[in-house]
């Protein structure tokens, strides 16, 4: 092999995915504000075993009108997977409609959804029509679905359930047919427990859940992602960047990315800025720090955990289950502590006493 690993054609890997906008007048203003927007992830990249599994649920979902919970952890392209699925279902032709829930204070969250009346609260100036109505006989993506608030969780299952709801400060009911996609990288299980997610809300949301592996579990991919990305960046830039190291590249492969595609994504636009000629320029160093501190916190969150589990199992005399055992003390399951315990190899039997 090579020193180098040299470009190819990559336009022929990802299909594109954005939809054609409709002019609908009640669109127009939220087109407005999305217009200026920039929607990472254009293109579906890569061709490892747990990117395939990915797209054939997508295949198999996209045609129908079922609801679907995409989860993943933080910048693995989980509205590029909801725009995939609109594109790919009868709906296509009207709105993807989009909502980031932890974006938008827990107050404004009931308006941003469902709508309002003029002088329905104070700062309501006009009429706005909600993203349920902008989103009729078409697609709504709610990401982050798990920070909505519990006061409006209701609503939200109201809303799914029977298709209609009413703006704020209006008894008038409105009916739309909207195909739902939501998204989370929180656990909506240790939620529910915790009340701080509705279990029949939770259940109207997970029709057909769809995981999205991490960035490292398809490591294969990232050769692909780079090469993508370098393309994109360097067209956008015009810079004629036509290779990368090899050294550079098997550290690429090699990094964590806790940030998933969208660190890697913002790490290879900054190599391209800093490359002055056709070879790409990669900080190897950076790379080895970044995984060095991922390694010791990741050791330090380990060895505190270890610490609460050990300390609960001293206050409990070794007991794990029952009243004042380690899970009770804990707020855990069980099967939860016992799976944590053999994780940190955590032996219950030198606490008990």
């Amino acid at each position: 092999m090579g020193a180098t690993v040299a470009f190819t054609d990559l336009e022929s890997l990802a299909g594109t995915n954005i939809a054609e906008l409709g002019v609908l007048e009640e669109e127009c203003c939220y087109f407005e504000s999305e217009i200026e927007s920039e929607h990472q992830f254009e293109d579906i990249v890569g061709k490892s075993a747990g990117l395939r599994k990915v797209l054939d649920y997508l295949g198999i979902v996209a045609p129908t009108a079922a609801t679907v919970l995409l989860h993943g952890e933080t910048g693995t392209g989980k509205e590029l997977i909801a725009r995939a699925i609109h594109n790919l279902s009868p709906r296509r032709d009207r709105s993807f409609i989009r909502l980031n829930c932890a974006a938008i204070p827990s107050g404004l969250v009931e308006s941003e959804l469902f709508g309002h009346e003029r002088g329905a609260f104070t700062g309501a100036l006009t009429q706005k029509a909600g993203r349920f109505e902008l989103a009729d006989r078409g697609t709504l993506f709610l990401d982050e679905i798990g920070d909505i608030s519990l006061d409006v969780q209701p609503k939200l299952l109201r809303a799914l359930q029977e298709r209609e709801f009413e703006r704020l400060g209006s008894a008038r009911t409105i009916r739309v047919d909207v195909r739902l996609i939501a998204a989370t990288h929180r656990d909506l299980s240790m939620l529910i427990r915790n009340n701080q997610f509705r279990e029949d809300l939770f259940y109207r949301l997970n029709v057909f859940p769809i995981e999205i592996p991490p960035l490292r579990e398809r490591r294969e991919d990232i050769p692909l992602l780079v090469h993508y990305f370098v393309l994109r960046a360097s067209r956008q830039m015009q810079k004629r960047i036509r290779s990368v190291p090899k050294q550079a590249m098997e550290a690429l492969v090699n990094a964590d990315w806790p940030g998933n595609i969208r660190e890697l994504e913002n790490f290879i636009e900054r190599c391209v800025i800093f490359t002055k000629g056709h070879e790409l320029q990669v900080p190897i160093a950076e790379l080895n720090a970044s995984h060095s501190r991922v390694f010791a916190t990741a050791s330090a969150f380990e060895q505190a955990e270890r610490n609460v589990i050990v300390d609960a199992l001293k206050a409990g005399s070794g007991q794990i289950s029952g009243r004042g055992g380690a899970a009770e003390r804990l707020g855990l399951k069980r099967t939860t502590l016992q799976n944590k315990m053999r994780k940190l190899n955590i032996n219950r039997a030198e606490y008990v006493s």
